[in-house]
């Protein structure tokens, strides 16, 4: 469905409701996992779970936030391609890096010692202003975007294991956090997601435009309205969490 159109004719208004439904999954999921973990924190788990290093909850961990960087890698990919201008960028960067700012503030008053001074949403706004200044290199995001998976792997210093410096991602060690999504190897993923959403928009259009499936279309609300749902999803389990308990005692 077009509203306008630019002058070489391309649509500069194009619903992309299977990439909502591809958002909205991956926020289905990463609020399972969410209220797993909360079950899990009040001791309402049995057996009691290991979520910083039982395999079946870190793979999840790190499926989840490869899932939704790639994600919006492939936004990043559509705006682009639909002519978003940096005013407007920077409109909807100030609304995710207002939010990081929110969950830090909320971390630390539930996790003291933990408290989230880099997660998802942090990482997501740096890179986000990278992958930007980027995209013009199209080709070269893939081989750009597996140096920086793997640069981690091999380079890390004590440098990097600081709040102050491991935004970076070359720590010796994972800070003691509740979510920590640095640059590196982040930033790689997000290359992964504009590349391919620079190679699907010029190849493979209707992969990503057009309505979703008619079963996907509640991921597809969803997944228009991520940051909003992010943001009230965990004050609302909590707070459904602690009203069982009073209400079972």
């Amino acid at each position: 469905m077009n509203s306008a159109s630019t002058p070489g004719g391309r649509a500069r208004a194009e619903r992309h409701d299977r990439l909502d439904a591809l958002r909205g999954a991956a926020i289905v999921w990463m609020a399972v996992f969410h209220f797993c973990f909360d079950l899990n924190h009040y001791r309402m788990l049995s057996p009691v779970q290991d979520f910083y290093r039982d395999p079946f909850w870190t793979v999840q961990r790190a499926m989840i936030v490869t899932l939704f960087v790639f994600v919006a890698g492939l936004s990043q990919a559509v705006a682009l391609d639909a002519g978003q201008g940096w005013p407007r960028f920077w409109r909807r960067w100030a609304q995710i890096a207002g939010c990081a700012l929110l969950v830090s503030a909320g971390s630390a008053l539930m996790f003291p010692k933990s408290w989230i001074s880099f997660g998802i949403l942090h990482g997501i706004a740096l890179m986000l202003i990278a992958a930007r200044l980027l995209a013009p290199l199209r080709a070269w995001l893939w081989p750009l975007g597996v140096a920086l998976v793997v640069l981690p792997q091999f380079v890390q210093h004590p440098f990097f294991d600081t709040r102050w410096t491991n935004w970076v991602g070359l720590v010796t060690r994972k800070p003691v956090t509740e979510d920590y999504a640095p640059l590196l190897p982040w930033l790689g993923v997000m290359c992964f997601g504009l590349a391919a959403g620079q190679w699907v928009l010029a190849r493979r259009r209707s992969w990503l435009a057009g309505a979703a499936p008619r079963a996907a279309r509640p991921l597809a609300v969803l997944g228009r309205w991520s940051l909003s749902f992010y943001m009230v999803h965990q004050p609302v389990l909590i707070g459904a969490i602690l009203a069982w308990r009073a209400l079972a005692q």
